[in-house]
């Protein structure tokens, strides 16, 4: 890992002051794990997760939304701002401030769409077997949820992963079954 925040550290800032990574992969594959570890050994860092664009109602996640509320901004060297959506109460919650400067990472399943690819200075696909994203989606959320990971969640990503192949638009491959070594 030592080698992917040098890899980051080293982007030329060109046209705009903030460099955006993308970090994509199914859900339980390790992206908020990793997401977490670069933002905190990364100097000016934040996080913008896709759940937080995330609503039942919507397939996949609003990433119109992210992409008039941070994406486009940040491009323009102007702050972002959004909010949350927040699960329990099936409603916007507060607001966050996306600074311009430093890295903004951009985290959450699909997050490399094509759509939005012209955003990204680099993108990262983790992989991770079903076996264990299923588990670790289970732990997370709960047996209860266990039916939506296996009749919802994972078949949106499939359809995502077999449309996009983002995998092979990836400009580094993380394997998020072992752990990460800084």
């Amino acid at each position: 890992m030592k080698g992917l925040l040098e890899r980051i550290e080293r982007i030329p800032r060109t046209s705009q002051q903030t460099i955006v990574v993308a970090i994509d992969g199914y859900g339980g594959s390790g992206k908020s794990t990793l997401a977490n570890a670069l933002a905190s050994r990364l100097k000016n860092a934040s996080i913008v997760r896709t759940d937080d664009f995330a609503r039942p109602t919507v397939p996949g996640w609003e990433w119109r939304r992210m992409q008039d509320q941070v994406l486009n901004p940040i491009q323009r060297d102007r702050p972002g701002r959004y909010e949350r959506y927040d699960w329990t109460t099936d409603s916007l919650a507060e607001w966050h401030e996306v600074p311009v400067g430093g890295t903004v990472i951009v985290e959450g399943v699909s997050s490399m769409r094509r759509e939005l690819g012209k955003y990204w200075d680099l993108g990262i696909w983790v992989s991770c077997s079903y076996e264990i994203r299923l588990a670790r989606g289970i732990l997370r959320d709960g047996e209860a949820r266990r039916r939506q990971w296996v009749e919802v969640w994972i078949p949106e990503e499939d359809r995502y992963f077999y449309e996009q192949r983002p995998d092979l638009r990836a400009d580094v491959l993380i394997d998020g079954e072992t752990p990460l070594e800084f």
